[in-house]
């Protein structure tokens, strides 16, 4: 995906135009080399705590595995008993992350080679079979880890917030409106995805120009 693609793609849409000339190029950029299993564990890890807290946790199980950038699926399953308990990991947390490592050692989470081959489609049905693993949750680590350039996540609140400041509009649209209204967007909706967070940011921040009525 060209982000300068994106950009002049979507600023030909009536509300996202306004957006991206207030907020210049995009910058959504994945993390490089990062493979989906160590993804999935990290986004278990936030999963409704704060984003210190939950690095904090992270940055104790790496440290079980010096000898390894992050904990690969075995490791994390001869850890013992209450291991993960004692990295800060609540107990729904720690049996999602045991799912997860599991499910990876059996070849079940398909590696990062192994998911570019693989349809987003595909990709979706297979890991939110996963325990504490949704929709969102992959369609975030389709975005930031595989880079895939047309996910746009209709149920995630900053997406929908940053759509109703741009279009001006009193309450958020709903999910299934907002992915009607998304199809205009493709093939780049991951990146109208991070111009409407952006928007969103603003909004909280008291800076986003509100479009002009007409």
């Amino acid at each position: 995906m060209s982000n300068r693609d994106a950009r002049r793609h979507l600023a030909a849409d009536p509300v996202l135009a306004p957006v991206v000339t207030q907020v210049g190029l995009c910058r959504l950029k994945p993390v490089s080399g990062r493979e989906p299993y160590e993804a999935l564990v990290r986004a278990i890890a936030h999963q409704q705590v704060h984003g210190r807290a939950a690095e904090a946790m992270l940055n104790r199980l790496i440290a079980t595995t010096p000898h390894h950038p992050f904990p690969p699926p075995g490791t994390i399953l001869a850890l013992p008993e209450g291991a993960l308990r004692t990295c800060g990991f609540s107990g729904a947390k720690q049996a999602a992350i045991l799912d997860i490592a599991h499910k990876a050692a059996a070849g079940w989470i398909p590696t990062r080679r192994a998911a570019n081959r693989m349809s987003d489609a595909a990709l979706i049905e297979r890991l939110v079979a996963l325990r504490g693993v949704g929709r969102w949750t992959v369609e975030m680590l389709l975005i930031f880890t595989l880079g895939r350039p047309d996910i746009l996540p209709v149920d995630d609140f900053g997406v929908r917030e940053g759509y109703r400041l741009a279009a001006g509009l009193d309450e958020q649209p709903r999910p299934r409106d907002l992915a009607a209204i998304g199809e205009a967007w493709a093939p780049y909706r991951s990146a109208a995805a991070w111009y409407l967070w952006r928007a969103a940011d603003l909004g909280k921040a008291g800076q986003f120009k509100m479009p002009q009525a007409i």
